[in-house]
C-alpha cells in the first residue's frame, strides 16, 4: 500500500492552510499493514483525506463527523487527480456491508462508540477490523469497546509512537443500538437555560453536561431586543443560541457548526424547549452568510486542532463575523484569557470591550463600525 508521503496532501481546503502535516505516523503505519483490501472498504475518522486519498484505487466510503474533514478529503482528492471517493457524514446511513473496517481512533470514546455500533450490523465474520491512533488516543477502555461492540481485539506493538488495533468481528454478539443521543436538563446556574433539556450526540464538546466557559458566557449574555438576526457560531449542542432566543423570542436564530452531529443536537435541543423556527447550518464558520446580514453573533472558539493548539480557527469565525455582521452589529466573544483574543478583536475591529473576566474566562464584545 503506498504511503501518505507519496501524495501531496494538505490540511484544509487547499485555501485555508495551517502549514501542519495532513497525516501522522498512526496514518502511514495503518497503510504499511494493509497489504491488499477488498470489497466494501469503510475508512472512518479520517481527519484530512489521507486514506482516503491512498486508498482511492478501492473506492472506499469515507465516514466522518466534520465537514472540514470532507472538504479537506476533497481538495486531496482533487490536488492528487484521483477520485471514486463515496464522502458520508458519521449520522448518514452507512453500508449494508462492511469487508474492510478502518477506524481512526477519535479523540470521543462516545464518538467511537456510536460508530461502532452503528456499523456493527454491517460487519461480518470476515470483515477485516483494523483501528489507529498515536498511543496517547489509545487506552485500555478503547480495546474494551471495540471488543464490546465487535469481537476479540489486540493491540500492535508501537511504532514512532503509534499502534494498531486488530479486531476479530463475532457475529455471535448481540448487535445493540447507539446509545446516543442522549438528554439531560441544565442545572439552577445555568442562567436564562436553567432547567432546559439539552440534547447531545456523540462527539459534541462537552456532551452530557455543561463546561464552564459556556456556563459563564450564559451569565453575561447581551440584552437583545427586537426582531434581531443573531447567530450562535460554534454552536456545539446550541444552549447559547437557545439562550438568546429565551432572552429575546422576537430574535432570528441561526445556529452554524462544522460538525454534523453538533448541528444535530443544536436542532434537537431548541425543538425540545422552544417552539418556533430557527435555522441550522453545517458550515466552514460563517462562510455561508451574506455580507451585512446578521445582527449579533455569540462565539465559544475552539483553540485546538486535534492535538494542535492553534488559533486559526477563531481568526477565520472572528473575519467571517466582521464580513457578515451590519454596521452597528456585534460580535460576543467568550474564551480562555491566555489567549488573547482582545488583541485580534482591536485589530479587525478597532475596538474590544471587556464585559466580563473571572480568573479563567473572558467574555469580549467588539463592534463593528
Amino acid at each position: 500500500m503506498r504511503s501518505p508521503e507519496e501524495f501531496d496532501l494538505v490540511r484544509g481546503d487547499g485555501a485555508t492552510r495551517d502549514g501542519l502535516r495532513a497525516w501522522d505516523a498512526a496514518d502511514a503505519y495503518l497503510l504499511r499493514h494493509l497489504e491488499s483490501v477488498g470489497g466494501t472498504v469503510v475508512v472512518v475518522g479520517d481527519r484530512w483525506g489521507a486514506l482516503a486519498t491512498a486508498l482511492a484505487e478501492y473506492q472506499p466510503v469515507q465516514i466522518t463527523d466534520s465537514l472540514l474533514s470532507q472538504r479537506a478529503t476533497e481538495a486531496n482528492l482533487e490536488r492528487n487527480g484521483v477520485g471514486g471517493v463515496r464522502l458520508l457524514s458519521s449520522l448518514d446511513p452507512p453500508p449494508e456491508r462492511v469487508d474492510v473496517l478502518l477506524v481512526r481512533v477519535p479523540k470521543s470514546l462516545a464518538l467511537l462508540e456510536d460508530q461502532l455500533c452503528r456499523l456493527a450490523p454491517a460487519v461480518h465474520a470476515g470483515t477485516v477490523v483494523v483501528g489507529a491512533g498515536m498511543v496517547t488516543e489509545i487506552h485500555t477502555s478503547t480495546l474494551r469497546l471495540f471488543e464490546r461492540v465487535l469481537g476479540p481485539t489486540r493491540t500492535s506493538l508501537a511504532e514512532r509512537k503509534a499502534r494498531l488495533i486488530f479486531c476479530t468481528p463475532d457475529p455471535d454478539l448481540p448487535r445493540e443500538p447507539s446509545p446516543w443521543p442522549k438528554t439531560y436538563t441544565l442545572d439552577a446556574d445555568a442562567g436564562p437555560v436553567s432547567g432546559r433539556v439539552v440534547c447531545d450526540y456523540a462527539g459534541v464538546f462537552c456532551a452530557e453536561r455543561l463546561d464552564i466557559g459556556t456556563r459563564f458566557f450564559l451569565k453575561h449574555l447581551p440584552e437583545l431586543r427586537g426582531p434581531l438576526r443573531v447567530v450562535d457560531l460554534g454552536c456545539g449542542n446550541g444552549v447559547v443560541g437557545l439562550a438568546a432566543a429565551l432572552i429575546d423570542p422576537d430574535a432570528e436564530l441561526i445556529f452554524v457548526d462544522e460538525s454534523y452531529p453538533a448541528v444535530a443536537s443544536a436542532r434537537a435541543t431548541f425543538e425540545a424547549n422552544i417552539t418556533g423556527k430557527a435555522e441550522f447550518h453545517v458550515a466552514d464558520g460563517m462562510s455561508e452568510m451574506s455580507p451585512e446580514s446578521v445582527d449579533v453573533v455569540l462565539n465559544n472558539p475552539p483553540f485546538h486542532s486535534h492535538r494542535a493548539t492553534s488559533d486559526a480557527t477563531a481568526w477565520r469565525m472572528f473575519t467571517g463575523s466582521r464580513r457578515a455582521l451590519r454596521k452597528g452589529g456585534e460580535l460576543w466573544v467568550v474564551g480562555n484569557r491566555h489567549l488573547g483574543y482582545h488583541a485580534k478583536l482591536r485589530r479587525l475591529f478597532g475596538n474590544c470591550q471587556v464585559v466580563a473576566s473571572d480568573p479563567k474566562f473572558v467574555v469580549l464584545r467588539a463592534v463593528k463600525r
